[in-house]
């Protein structure tokens, strides 16, 4: 009785956390259908798809969700190679250094986004470099590459070698190995790495704010925009945004499903 009465209470538990963390995201869902007749989008005022239709027509926000885009993109491609190949070595090779080097990896996920952001700004003031597109990039690279390399690193490590070793048996050599066998092997934590990195980047505000002169991403642009109400054109973005998400990951599985 006692057993059956603690699995009930730890369900019950569990949904009421999971309830707790979708909550906003169900706010900010209805709130894109909100038919507000001000400024502020905080009160319920109908229903309307009018949003959805109007979804481009504030061009310094549709300005800063492309920026926020192609930011991410670039630097997800950047740290997803980067990344993997550090992610190898660590997980497959022993060399002078290793040690230091996932010290260095780990302390980069704990280092607070305050201390990364002032630490950043501080390199390119000191090097005179104009503050952008290009700072913001090389700023998203550096904080994400750690979590692919962590992804990466753990999936390398529970590789089975002799998988490489019978390739090599067969007569092929290191590229085709690693083509035909070893990448195809880690493609789910590379994947998973890359995926990572290009929502750390989007959502990214603390640094991009100390480094972004006046290039507008998308976060910045929101938070510029409390001061005099947030459009519902954020909400249906943000929405859309959550959706590609959730199907990525259904997707993913799915495929996860299939391999199985």
């Amino acid at each position: 009785m006692r057993g059956k009465l603690g699995d009930r209470l730890l369900h019950g538990y569990t949904w009421l956390i999971i309830a707790w963390l979708t909550a906003p995201i169900l706010v900010m869902i209805m709130f894109g259908f909100n038919d507000k007749q001000s400024k502020s989008n905080t009160s319920w005022q109908g229903f309307t798809l009018r949003w959805y239709g109007e979804l481009f027509a504030d061009g310094s926000l549709t300005e800063a969700l492309v920026s926020s885009l192609q930011i991410a993109v670039i630097s997800t491609v950047l740290t997803t190679v980067v990344g993997t190949a550090l992610g190898l070595a660590l997980g497959r090779h022993r060399f002078r250094g290793r040690g230091v080097s996932n010290f260095l990896v780990f302390a980069a996920i704990s280092t607070p986004e305050l201390v990364m952001g002032a630490s950043l700004l501080s390199l390119f003031v000191s090097g005179n470099t104009p503050r952008g597109t290009l700072t913001i990039t090389i700023a998203h690279v550096l904080f994400s590459l750690s979590f692919v390399v962590v992804t990466v690193r753990a999936r390398v490590v529970g590789l089975d070698p002799s998988m490489e070793e019978a390739a090599r048996d067969l007569g092929a050599g290191p590229w085709t190995t690693f083509r035909l066998v070893t990448l195809p092997a880690i493609m789910p934590g590379v994947l998973a790495g890359a995926l990572l990195a290009f929502a750390l980047s989007v959502d990214d505000y603390v640094v991009t704010s100390f480094v972004n002169g006046s290039t507008l991403t998308f976060p910045l642009w929101i938070m510029g925009a409390v001061k005099v109400g947030i459009p519902p054109q954020v909400n249906v973005m943000g929405t859309l945004i959550f959706g590609i998400g959730v199907a990525i990951a259904i997707a993913n599985a799915i495929a996860s499903r299939r391999r199985a």
